[in-house]
Order: C-alpha cells, then structure tokens, then sequence
C-alpha cells in the first residue's frame, strides 16, 4: 500500500497558511523547536543533503543488481537495459535512471542489516537492536542540523516529508527534532482569525520594546529571550519560503510534467515529493528527507514494482538529481536512496520475494562524489557479497565527508551521560566515493 500522501496538492493561500497557526505565547511547537535549537548553537554550512526511504525494502535483483543468467525463479520477469555507463545495466523499468547513470553509484555489497522494518538504521546509521543509549541514536537530520547548522531564516534546518521517518532527535534532544509538515505539524494549521498577524507583530514588538528599555530584570531577561525565538517562529510562517516550498501547485508547470513523465496519475502526488525536496532545498533547508512506501512485496513483486513503484523511484530520483545539476548544486546536496534490506534471490510462492537482510543495496549522488560506478558485487544468485562489503556506517560517514564534516569527530553524550562517537570508529567514509 503506498504511503499517505504529507504534502496535499491543493494549493494553501499564503495568508491563509499563516492566519491558520496557532500562536499563542509559549504554545505553539515551532516556537519550542526554534528555543530548544538556539539553546543548543549551531554552526553553518552550505552543504545539504536528500534522503530518499525506500519503504519495505527494495529487491536489488529486480532493480540494479540483475542476474539475468541465473534460473528464472531467481532472476523472475524483469530484464535488464543497458545504462550510459558502459557495463552498468539497469532493470527495464527504470528507463530514465539508464539515461543519467553516469550521475549515480551503485552500492551492491552492504552486510550488516538489521533484518527489520523500520527507518532506524537507515536514519541513524546505527542498530537498535538488541539495545541502543539512551535517548537513542540521533538521526542523520539530526546531526546535520547540530554540526552543520540552520539553513536559510524561515526555513527549518531538517525536515521529513515521509511518514515512516524518526522525528527526534535521539539522545540530542528536542533541539533537533525534523519539523513534519503533516498531520502533526498540520494540527496546529487551523483557523485561528483571533489572532492575525498584525496582533501577533503588535505584541513582538511589545516584548522588543522592553528589551530596548535597558532593564536587567531577569523576568524581562525572559522576555527577550521569548521575543527571539517567537521572531524566529514568526519570520518561518511570515516568510512566502517554506510556504511556497511545500505548495506544489506554485512550481513551475513544465517541472511538475515532467517529475510526473511515465507514472500513473494517481501516483502524481507521490512522484512530486522529490520535486518538493529539490524545492525546500532550494529554499534553505539542510536535510530533507522522502520516501516511496511499499517495497514490501512478499506479493505481486513484479506488477506491484512495474506499475507502480519503479515508476515513480525512476522518475522521482532521476529528475531530482538532473535538476541539482542543472541548478549547479551536484557538488553541495548529496543524495541517498535505500531501504531497510534487500529481497530473497528465490521467488517466494508465484511473485514475491521475502526479507533478504544478508544483502542490501543503496543508490548514491550528488556531493561531490565520483559517481558512474558500482561498488560491491553479490554471486550469481544475488543472494551473498563476494566483493567489497560495506557497512551502513560508511555510508553514513561518506555523507558527512560530503557535508564538510568529519565523521571521527561527530561525538554527542547520551542521556546517561555516557560519550559516544556517532558513527562506529570502525567506519569511514568510503574512497571510491571521494
């Protein structure tokens, strides 16, 4: 089943989308989020990244890692397509994936799975198995947002346009929680006309006025502290970025066809989150995060993958990361694109294919990173990796490198007090990327 459609199409007027935030001092969680984020300090850097969750576990067999030699319940109904990389094929249903492969590399060989459905290792770069700290492992927005620091005014530093992500911010705190726009953060999008806002900027400059009287009062102190970070609240739902940014409608016509270009119009909605990524990107955020639900095919593996799901990731993908180069932005936003674990070699009953944690896979772009290659290698069944295996650590590490970060220095204190490295010392950034 595909996954809830966060961003609606219907276009939110501008006034509208502001009038309808509930702003009541001290109760509305932008302004919690923006005052936890300040308490904590935050550098800053130019460098973002694009997370894309393929839900369920996608089928590496049917998808960049083909087996056509082996027998057809192994390498099942898709066939392979040459790609414009010499030697790199790819499934017959990623046709516009083939065309730019020279801006993609393929990571065949990652080994360490956790083997079950959730966001956590592809969000953390860590297991939450059999035990994590506690707090839990910051995600990757997460330590994005605390080491390479907020983004443009008005925008949030990290946000998830996907249903499955983790919102928190692990044992960092609520400083870096994702912002959401869906269903939570929609909550507080409701029609509020007592307080528009004129009445709203009437009392923003109240509190400034104290400010400027040159008191030392420490409740006034507050004060100043609550005018700041209300200022800030007010500068994300007074600014047209964030709002136009999320509302699809206001993107270019000719952009929206052709993010759309071979997927089923009951999909559109799907497919324009990428568009939407590229858009909040653009606008000033450091992470954002989307994904395609439904790669959990124990059935209908191959029409569920043809008709729907393949589509949208081949022209979702494809035409985000044509567009960062076109905009001049392949050396600044890194892009990911991967699920919890692979899928079994053998077909499972007539379609479909079960859990197959021993091999997962992940598409990688942008960043700076040598792309037009493939890392890793499985047998000829695709079901164990007999070159080069990887760790999800160094992935997550090759990311940072390509936010200007050193992994080995990205260190936070769990809520026992205990300090730990965000990414095992064991991984490092991969070289073949870099």
């Amino acid at each position: 089943m595909m996954e809830p459609n966060p961003c609606p199409t219907r276009r939110f007027p501008r006034r509208q989308l502001l009038q309808g935030v509930k702003l009541a001092i001290g109760g509305l969680p932008l302004f919690r989020l923006l005052q936890s984020e300040a308490e904590a300090g935050t550098g800053s850097s130019p460098k973002s990244v694009v997370m894309v969750f393929l839900e369920g576990g996608p089928s590496h067999i049917d998808t960049w890692d083909m087996k056509p030699d082996a027998p057809v319940e192994i390498r099942g109904e898709f066939r392979p397509i040459p790609t414009n990389v010499p030697g790199i094929n790819v499934s017959e249903h990623l046709p516009q994936l083939a065309t730019q492969m020279n801006r993609f590399a393929v990571l065949r060989s990652i080994v360490d799975s956790i083997g079950v459905h959730t966001s956590y290792q592809c969000e953390t770069g860590r297991r939450n198995r059999p035990t994590e700290p506690a707090g839990g492992w910051p995600s990757m927005g997460a330590v994005i947002q605390k080491f390479a620091g907020r983004g443009r005014v008005g925008v949030p530093t990290s946000i998830t346009l996907s249903p499955y992500t983790r919102t928190g911010g692990g044992f960092f705190g609520p400083a870096y929680q994702l912002f959401k726009p869906e269903r939570g953060a929609l909550a507080d999008m409701t029609p509020n006309e007592s307080l528009p806002l004129s009445r709203l900027d009437q009392r923003l400059q109240l509190a400034s006025s104290f400010c400027n009287a040159g008191t030392s009062a420490r409740a006034l102190t507050n004060v100043t502290a609550a005018n700041e970070f209300h200022r800030k609240a007010y500068d994300v739902l007074s600014s047209p970025a964030l709002a136009t940014a999320l509302d699809r409608d206001s993107a270019v016509q000719a952009d929206r066809e052709r993010f759309r270009t071979g997927v089923a119009p009951r999909y559109w909605q799907h497919v324009e989150k990428f568009l939407s990524a590229r858009r909040l990107i653009e606008a000033g955020a450091r992470y954002v995060m989307v994904s395609i639900g439904g790669f959990d095919t124990h059935k209908y593996n191959f029409r569920r993958q043809r008709n729907e799901l393949l589509p949208i990731l081949d022209s979702g993908l494809t035409n985000l990361v044509v567009d960062l180069h076109n905009r001049g932005l392949q050396n600044d936003v890194s892009v990911l694109a991967w699920g919890e674990f692979g899928r079994s070699p053998t077909l499972q009953g007539v379609d479909g294919r079960d859990h197959w944690p021993r091999v997962n896979s992940a598409l990688l772009a942008g960043g700076g990173m040598q792309t037009g290659q493939i890392i890793g290698g499985t047998d000829r069944l695709g079901g164990e990796v007999i070159s080069r295996p990887t760790y999800t650590g160094e992935v997550f590490a090759t990311i940072y490198k390509c936010c200007g970060l050193d992994p080995s220095r990205l260190t936070g204190t769990d809520l026992s007090g205990r300090p730990l490295h965000l990414v095992d010392r064991a991984h490092t950034a991969l070289p073949e990327l870099l």
